[in-house]
């Protein structure tokens, strides 16, 4: 076991959390500040197989004790471990700005707390959960939720600490136990959680952490025949490896792969709106799944509109991520950096557009400018494939129906950004635009009891309110027989 690290005044250790415990690794691998690329935060410890089975062992001994509980009875734990979130906001904030790089502005005021929110809403819905009963063929019937095992939780390296909230608090909710296995480039603020989750008094056991390399680690947990939910998200090719091991034990997979969203903008639309969300697509640096990355405009207003965006685009602000004054944050990796800025130089090599960007911000760093390109067809490599950084395309439609033929003209399907003025064509266009989400003249607004989750390779299955606890639940019906039994009380 290592000695905890002090950064920036904050205690974090790099260790993993097994069975209530901190556990250490013989190996370790570095994570770094993406805005400040030279300081190394931490050496953390790299788990392998060994670690695996401790987690898997842990989970599946404090299993039952927890899944016996009632659901009301677990809430009082995530409810105190929500109000344990919100008491260190400052803390969690300022680490997941330095390890991942999200502005601190951004985590402090909205992300860090929709954690906490993440906790209660589950907490509630659990213990609010009322079972189907029904009449059928001379009997009576029950749908009952039961918790279904120990659940792995892979999640990705842009916002971890709200993402890995997202997919624990439901499995916790459930009955479930957890092993998390947060990214290996941003995992500092799940060791936190795991000392929220210690100090809200959580059994043993109950929740787990397992850092690693994804090669070296990840093939043993999701391998592991003890484990009985996978919730993923990243990667296409990843989801292909892990859904290969869960199809191997028969064990129901979730995963969250992405996308290449479409903003689609009408004539009739309020243009200075429109041109002001699709700038603020390059929030996060474009790390950000749902971004609205294609923007396609009505030929019609397409100059108008690229004034305005224009103006909007030239009011980012690039830095440290700690400056109030900064809305575009470096990205999270110089390999990630040199991947986005790969999509750039063949775009330029095949013949696309570059109209603004192109380029690195400054010669050392993460940072990579605002970037929009227009394509020489839809068929360029920059408008198909997933960038995930701050390039956008631009294109031009001149009725509906090509406008809607270009938005689904990729094999992702995650979201959708629809803008018009029009009623009708919001509610037809609307449900026209292949995804898994669609925002008509707003977007990332999120109410955490809708389905979430994607069509095509943007993944399977859904996340959000009871979807995500039928996910986490093993579903059975009960029949008895009507009038074959009576009460004894």
């Amino acid at each position: 076991m290592h000695e905890r690290i002090d950064i920036e005044g904050i205690s974090v250790s790099p260790d993993h959390f097994i069975d209530g415990k901190r556990v250490g690794s013989p190996t370790t691998f570095e994570t770094r500040c993406p805005f400040d690329w030279p300081r190394k935060l931490a050496d953390v410890a790299r788990g392998d197989a060994a670690t695996a089975d401790l987690a898997a062992q842990a989970a599946s001994a404090a299993f039952p004790g927890w899944a016996a509980l009632t659901a009301a009875q677990r809430g009082v734990y995530l409810h105190r471990l929500a109000d344990l979130i919100e008491a260190n906001v400052e803390q969690l904030a300022l680490i997941e700005c330095l390890d991942m790089g999200m502005l601190l502005e951004s985590l402090r005021l909205r992300v860090i707390l929709r954690g906490a929110a993440n906790f209660r809403n589950y907490a509630d819905l659990a213990s609010a959960h009322e079972e189907r009963v029904w009449s059928s063929r001379g009997t009576a019937n029950r749908v009952i939720r039961s918790p279904a095992g120990p659940a792995l939780i892979i999640t990705p390296w842009n916002a971890p600490f709200m993402l890995s909230t997202w997919k624990c608090a439901p499995a916790l909710a459930a009955g479930n136990t957890v092993i998390l296995k947060p990214a290996d480039w941003s995992p500092l603020s799940a060791s936190l959680l795991a000392d929220l989750i210690e100090q809200a008094g959580f059994p043993p056991g109950v929740f787990n952490i397992v850092q690693g390399l994804g090669a070296e680690l990840g093939n043993a947990l999701t391998g592991d025949p003890r484990i009985k939910r996978i919730s993923f998200t990243g990667s296409v090719p990843t989801a292909r490896v892990i859904g290969k091991a869960a199809a191997e034990n028969i064990v129901p997979f979730t995963a969250e792969l992405g996308g290449k969203s479409p903003l689609l903008v009408f004539a009739d639309a309020d243009l200075d709106a429109a041109a002001k969300k699709a700038a603020g697509q390059y929030d996060d640096s474009g790390q950000v799944c749902m971004a609205g990355t294609r923007i396609i405009v009505e030929e019609s207003v397409s100059e108008a509109f690229l004034e305005r965006f224009h103006v909007y685009t030239d009011a980012h602000v690039m830095g440290d991520s700690r400056d109030p004054a900064t809305t575009m944050s470096a990205l999270i990796h110089p390999v990630h950096a040199a991947r986005v800025l790969g999509f750039i130089d063949r775009a330029r090599t095949a013949g696309d557009t570059i109209v603004r960007g192109g380029k690195r911000w400054k010669d050392d760093g993460n940072w990579i400018e605002p970037t929009l390109i227009a394509p020489r067809d839809n068929a360029s490599e920059v408008v198909q494939n997933e960038v995930f950084g701050p390039v956008l395309t631009f294109q031009t439609f001149k009725d509906e129906a090509e406008g809607i033929a270009l938005a689904n003209s990729t094999a992702y399907g995650l979201s959708g950004i629809v803008y018009t003025g029009s009623a009708e064509r919001a509610e037809r266009v609307g449900r026209a635009v292949r995804g898994g989400t669609v925002w008509v003249n707003t977007f990332l607004i999120r109410d955490l009891t809708a389905p979430f989750g994607g069509i095509g390779i943007s993944g399977i299955g859904r996340e959000g309110g009871d979807y995500a606890l039928d996910f986490h639940s093993d579903l059975k019906t009960l029949q008895i027989l009507e009038g074959s039994v009576r009460s004894s009380q």
